[in-house]
């Protein structure tokens, strides 16, 4: 008990932490967070099928008029692996789950990396109370912080393994990264590995110097064999990801304009869009190196204002404190003051390929995380590193960044602690002729670091500008445009004004962190020295350390989640209710129609999702398809519809908008919300669940077809590829006034439709096609269909009455959850066996001494 009382202890403040943190979440509070009220919104449709009919739809016809359910809310119960971790964090609410876990996983690394449990526990706190983690939470990006909680414990196991310690390394990093993969979301994953693939190669330089090939290779099998438990533990998520991956926006697109801005998934432009400006970098030491985040100047300081002009002070405190380089951020990447501090030492005094490991991925974190404002760079990794252009906002990547920063800290304050009078010590440098005592490198490592918050400090002008790209001209334009009569040259001379305001104030935002920064280096330089004077219990020095970081860092995470983030849960229950326009619509008990809601972001908000089957909705991971008909031709009819609207039309004009929409009306978008509360506009020309062409327009590629919807006849005619011809061989459309087509039964996985002609008939149905998974079948016969009008479904239908129907069925799916099972109960039985092993080793050790 002796030997584990330290640890304890630790995992005690862990749970004291996280629990004084996030108070609230046990006392029936939750969070208003974006994404959550947004998935709430896509998922209404799948919850409500799993409710009624105890089984996953796989589908949803909520959100982009039809989408497989794989990436929005699906089950997957035969994965034993999401039981365990209620278990490792120990059944606390979310989000003190996260932050226990993420304190937890890195001390687990601390003990992989054998350094004092005081240590230990100060890393924990520098890398667990990164800002990211805390404005992720408070996004509602929890699938995020979740695998990231796992990601210090995963690269544990992959040290012990690359140590010799082939069991132990082997069940620790399997069961980490199985949690990992099962918090689902691969972006972190995927970063991941990059880093493991960084340590593999100095691994192997060392391998190559010392010719140990063969515990090298051990390793590596090892680490395959794990890897591939843990991926197989999630086979039913990885498994149906992958294969509807192939149709999103992730895949290559089909059609060949602006094909310099094209990869084998997401655009370049799209992917770098949330690229980190080399000046924010310094985030990391500076949070509010560019203002923070998107919030007023005068939410983000009071203080910001106090040398504007009177005149101009209410102006300015409304403008934007962020003068970044991306588009939006909730807040900055801070990574704290004294760890950057203890980083920088560490590249100095540390020694060993470890440390030359954790620089290498801090320099590819930071370069990469910069996107298009290091265009080559990211190029490379876009065109050559499989998989690495599905992901999008690559700003994410510093993420690896807040892990390695803190990693080498720890081992710097280790090195500096390790005996009595070690800084006195002189070691040999890389372009150095003379060996260097380390107290001369400690002297340098924090006269960079106080030298760098110290000039932001004194100069700040020199070092960053304050106004963001075309500010000015957008606030010139938006004053303009509410004063138009306001002559050019009198609302340039008030923006200026306003700009010069907003300088002032953004500059005094930026001192007051970087004053911040600087006390706080001062601090810990101030208290190390002292530690090397004295040489008193390092446990002190450990403990002052802790509470200095803490402080720090708890501090500017609690500017973006604090207790005063959370709500009564009834709240957030209730934050999506039906609208004027909702409940009319309601009324109509219709098997099956379509809304477009204009009165909002279509494409950036489910709401309407919950209550209806929405032509928009909230998602990172859309049929690529349905996306590019959004950009050529859905955008266009909403700018027309509404142009229509804003000119007080009659009823008659706003029937002749509805009738020029070809790629609504075939999409049986029956509702138009305009505003939410009033009564929705109905467009009689929606073409309904399903009807019979009699014209066949073939084109040869995907931009021909696309363009050939602008201007066609939905309700007579049919686009088709040429590659579906030979669905079409030997028909000869016969138009029979007397044929109908209308849809009998409704659930999101099945469709069924009662047809009757007197010949053979084209029927097109408004539904997404989707080859991976619908069946069509007549009569119970399974029955081929095929793709038309660029996204829809088609096929010939009999003469004489049949009935129709459509099931998702795909296969991986089923197939996945029995790989699933099988893994996961392997990996966990591996676990258990490995951990018995150690502690008899344990014991026995013990014993002898």
């Amino acid at each position: 008990m002796k030997k584990f009382l330290p640890h304890l202890a630790a995992v005690a403040l862990f749970i004291l932490i996280s629990a004084a943190y996030f108070w609230p979440a046990f006392n029936n509070k939750e969070m208003m967070q974006h994404d959550v009220k947004e998935f709430n919104g896509m998922s209404k449709e799948i919850s409500d099928h799993r409710q009624a009919y105890h089984e996953e739809p796989l589908w949803t016809n909520a959100a982009f008029s039809g989408m497989p359910a794989f990436q929005i809310s699906v089950k997957y119960p035969s994965n034993l692996i999401a039981y365990v971790h209620r278990a490792v964090t120990l059944g606390m609410p979310f989000p003190a789950n996260v932050l226990f876990m993420l304190l937890f996983g890195f001390y687990i690394l601390m003990l992989v990396m054998k350094v004092d449990p005081w240590l230990g526990f100060l890393g924990s706190v520098a890398f667990a109370f990164s800002s990211f983690y805390f404005i992720s939470i408070g996004a509602g990006h929890n699938t995020k912080v979740v695998a990231l909680s796992y990601l210090a414990p995963t690269f544990a196991g992959v040290l012990l393994l690359f140590r010799g310690k082939y069991l132990a390394g082997g069940a620790l990093m399997a069961l980490f990264l199985s949690l990992m993969i099962c918090a689902n979301h691969l972006q972190i994953t995927y970063y991941l590995f990059m880093l493991i693939l960084v340590y593999i190669l100095f691994e192997f330089s060392s391998v190559i110097r010392t010719k140990a090939f063969m515990p090298f290779a051990k390793s590596i099998a090892v680490f395959g064999i794990a890897a591939l438990l843990a991926v197989a533990s999630s086979a039913g998520n990885i498994w149906s990801t992958y294969v509807y991956g192939k149709s999103t926006t992730r895949s290559r697109s089909e059609l060949t304009d602006n094909p310099k801005d094209k990869t084998s998934g997401l655009d370049r432009s799209y992917i770098t869009n949330w690229s980190y400006g080399k000046g924010e970098s310094m985030s990391l030491l500076i949070p509010n190196v560019k203002g923070g985040g998107n919030r007023a100047i005068g939410n983000v300081s009071k203080n910001a204002t106090k040398n504007v002009d009177q005149r101009m002070k209410q102006t300015v405190a409304s403008m934007d404190a962020y003068f970044g380089e991306q588009p939006g951020t909730a807040g900055p990447t801070y990574a704290g003051a004294v760890t950057v501090f203890l980083f920088v030492l560490g590249l100095f005094i540390v020694e060993g390929r470890m440390k030359w490991f954790l620089l290498a991925g801090t320099i590819m974190s930071i370069s990469l995380a910069w996107g298009k404002n290091m265009m080559w760079l990211t190029n490379i990794f876009l065109d050559y590193f499989p998989g690495y252009n599905k992901f999008r906002s690559v700003s994410m990547i510093l993420t690896l960044a807040e892990f390695t920063l803190p990693f080498l800290a720890v081992l710097a304050l280790e090195r500096v602690t390790r005996k009595a009078g070690v800084m006195k010590e002189s070691m040999k440098l890389p372009l150095f002729s003379k060996p260097v005592t380390k107290m001369r490198l400690f002297y340098v490592a924090f006269g960079i670091t106080a030298g760098i918050t110290l000039l932001y400090y004194v100069t700040p002008g020199s070092l960053t500008s304050f106004v963001k790209n075309g500010e000015d001209v957008e606030l010139f334009d938006q004053i303009k445009g509410g004063n138009p009569t306001a002559e050019d040259q009198q609302v340039k001379a008030y923006v200026d004004e306003i700009m010069v305001g907003t300088e002032i104030a953004r500059k005094s935002i930026l001192q007051a962190d970087a004053g911040r920064s600087l006390i706080l280096i001062i601090l810990a330089g101030g208290i190390l020295f002292f530690y090397f004077r004295s040489n008193f219990d390092k446990r002190y020095l450990f403990a002052s350390l802790a509470f200095i970081i803490v402080v720090d860092m708890g501090s500017v995470s609690w500017r973006y989640l604090n207790h005063d983030s959370f709500v009564d849960k009834k709240k957030v229950e209730n934050q999506i209710t039906p609208s004027v326009a909702d409940k009319q619509i309601l009324e109509d008990k219709s098997l099956d129609y379509r809304v477009l809601n204009m009165s909002l972001s279509t494409f950036n908000d489910a709401s309407t999702s919950y209550f209806h089957k929405s032509i928009g909705g909230y998602h990172g991971a859309k049929l690529k398809r349905y996306q590019e008909l959004i950009e050529n031709h859905i955008f266009g009819s909403i700018q027309a519809i509404n142009n229509t609207l804003m000119s007080s039309p009659t009823d008659s004009a706003i029937r002749i908008a509805f009738s020029k929409q070809p790629v609504l009306n075939m999409l049986n978008t029956k509702y138009i919300i305009y505003n939410k509360d009033a009564p929705p506009l109905e467009n009689r020309f929606a073409l309904g669940n399903a009807w019979f062409v009699r014209d066949v327009t073939y084109v040869a590629d995907a931009d021909k077809e696309i363009a050939a919807l602008a201007t066609f006849d939905p309700r007579n005619a049919v686009v088709v590829s040429e590659g579906f011809k030979q669905d079409l061989a030997g028909f000869t459309p016969a138009p029979d006034p007397s044929a109908t087509i209308s849809l009998t039964e409704y659930k999101a996985n099945r469709l069924v439709y009662k047809t009757q002609a007197a010949k053979e008939q084209l029927a097109v149905f408004s539904e997404i096609y989707y080859s991976p998974g619908w069946n069509a079948y007549i009569d119970g016969q399974i029955t081929p269909h095929f793709r038309a009008n660029y996204v829809l479904r088609a096929m010939r239908i009999p003469a004489g009455n049949h009935q129709v129907e459509f099931k998702f069925e795909p296969t991986e799916y089923a197939s996945g959850e029995k790989i699933s099972m099988a893994s996961s109960a392997l990996l966990i039985l591996l676990v258990l066996g490995a951990a018995a092993m150690e502690l008899k080793k344990s014991f026995a050790s013990t014993a002898e001494n």
